[in-house]
C-alpha cells in the first residue's frame, strides 16, 4: 500500500489532517496512513506514534522543562520516517515541532508538504531564510500568504480556510436551548479558552474571574465552555470552582448548536476568532502568556493585531485585550458593551459576513485543494 505520513502537533492539527485524510481517502482509495495525530486523525485510519498531547504546549518558558521529551519524540519520529520511507510526508501547523522533522528528513527522496504557512509575516520574518529546502510545496490557508512568500523567492499555494468545511455556522439554538433547558430570558456566553494546556492555566482563571463579574450584572448569562480533547480534564478542574458553574461541550455538533444559540463569545486569539465569526457570533478576544514570553514576542512582532478576523479586515473588527490588558474588569465590560448594544454587535456581524468571502479556493472545498495539492507528490519519491 501507499504510505502517507502526516505529523500534527496539536488539536487544530488534529481537525485539520482528519479533514486532509478524508480527502485523499476519497480522492485516492487504498492509501495507508501513519504518522502523529489525535482522536480525529486515528478514526480516520492513522495509526499515531505517540499520544498528540504530548505536543499541547506553547511559550518559551513552558517548552523549557520539557525540552528533552520534546527531543527524543523528534528523534523518534524523524527515526520512523527515514526507516518506512513514506510516498509522501505531510506536516501541520505547530512549525516548533514539524519543521524539525521536515529538516531532519533532508536528503533521504521523501516529498515533503507542509500544510499551514508558518507566520513569518507575524513575527521573526528573518526566519524565511532557514525555509528553502524544507519542503516540496507549501499550502496557504490565507489569501494573502503566497504574495509574501513569493517576495522571500519561496513557492507556497493558497488552499482556502478550513473554518469554512467545520459547518459552524449550521447549528440549531433551539436543540441547545432544549437539551440544556434554557429559558428564553437566558443568554449563552461562549467561552473558548484553548487547546494548549498553556493557554488554559493562564486564562481560564481571568476568564472565570471575568464570569463572576458578568453574573454580578446579569444572573441571566450562561457560560459554555468548548472542550478541546487534549485539555478536556484541565478545563473541568479549573472551571469546576467558577461561581456560574459553565456547561462544558466537547462534541462538534454541540459546540455549533452551541454557537447558534449564543449572544456572544470571550475567546483567546487565532483561529477561534474566524469559526466565531463565520458563525456570526460577536466576540471579545483575549490572550497571556508567560510575561517573559511577551516581552520577548514585543521586539519580534510585526502585526498590528492578534486576532485573525482583524488581520483578516486589516482593522479592528473585534476588540483585542492582549497580556496587561487582559484583565477581568476590562473583559467584563465590553462583554456588557456588547451585550446592551446591539448596534455594535451588528456591526461585527456586517464584517464577519465580508470576511468569508475571500477565504475559499476556486471551485473546490480546502481539503480537496490540499489534498489535490499532497497527490501530486505521491510517486516523485527517489
Amino acid at each position: 500500500m501507499t504510505l502517507v505520513y502526516v505529523v500534527a502537533g496539536e488539536e487544530s492539527g488534529d481537525v485539520l489532517g482528519a479533514r486532509l485524510i478524508a480527502a485523499l481517502k476519497a480522492a485516492r482509495p487504498g492509501l495507508e496512513f501513519a504518522g502523529v495525530g489525535g482522536p480525529r486523525m486515528q478514526a480516520e485510519g492513522l495509526a499515531s506514534r505517540f499520544a498528540q498531547r504530548e505536543l499541547a504546549v506553547m511559550g518559551l518558558l513552558e517548552v523549557l522543562p520539557r525540552v528533552l521529551h520534546l527531543r527524543r519524540l523528534l528523534q523518534g519520529t524523524i527515526a520512523d520516517i527515514i526507516a518506512r520511507r513514506p510516498a509522501v510526508l505531510v506536516t501541520i501547523d505547530s512549525p516548533g515541532f514539524t519543521l524539525r522533522v521536515l529538516r531532519g528528513v533532508a536528503g533521504h527522496g521523501i516529498p515533503r508538504a507542509h500544510y499551514v504557512a508558518p507566520q513569518v509575516w507575524a513575527w521573526r520574518e528573518g526566519r524565511v531564510k532557514h525555509f528553502p529546502g524544507l519542503w516540496e510545496k507549501l499550502l496557504c490557508l490565507l489569501p494573502f500568504e503566497p504574495a509574501f512568500f513569493a517576495r522571500h523567492g519561496l513557492d507556497a499555494t493558497f488552499v482556502g480556510h478550513p473554518a469554512l468545511e467545520t459547518g459552524v455556522d449550521t447549528g440549531s439554538a433551539e436543540r441547545f436551548r432544549a437539551t440544556h433547558g434554557l429559558t428564553t430570558g437566558q443568554r449563552v456566553l461562549i467561552v473558548m479558552p484553548g487547546s494548549r494546556r498553556s493557554e488554559v492555566s493562564r486564562l481560564l482563571p481571568v476568564f472565570g474571574e471575568t464570569l463572576r463579574l458578568l453574573d454580578a450584572r446579569d444572573s441571566g448569562l450562561v457560560p459554555v465552555v468548548p472542550v478541546a480533547h487534549s485539555v478536556a480534564e484541565a478545563v473541568r478542574a479549573a472551571t469546576a470552582s467558577w461561581p456560574v458553574r459553565p456547561i462544558l461541550v466537547s462534541d462538534t455538533q454541540a459546540k455549533h448548536d452551541a454557537f447558534a444559540a449564543a449572544a456572544v463569545a470571550l475567546s483567546k486569539s487565532g483561529t477561534s476568532t474566524l469559526e466565531l465569526a463565520l458563525a456570526g457570533v460577536p466576540m471579545v478576544v483575549a490572550y497571556r502568556v508567560n510575561p517573559l514570553t511577551a516581552a520577548i514576542a514585543r521586539r519580534l512582532i510585526k502585526v498590528r493585531y492578534a486576532a485573525l478576523v482583524n488581520l483578516l479586515a486589516d482593522r479592528l473588527v473585534v476588540p483585542e485585550f492582549i497580556q496587561q490588558r487582559c484583565t477581568p474588569p476590562l473583559l467584563a465590560a465590553e462583554i456588557a458593551m456588547l451585550l446592551g448594544d446591539g448596534g455594535a454587535a451588528d456591526a461585527q456581524r456586517r464584517a464577519f459576513r465580508d470576511l468569508a468571502a475571500g477565504l475559499a479556493p476556486p471551485g473546490m472545498t480546502p481539503s480537496a485543494a490540499a489534498a489535490a495539492q499532497v497527490l501530486e507528490l505521491i510517486g516523485t519519491s527517489r
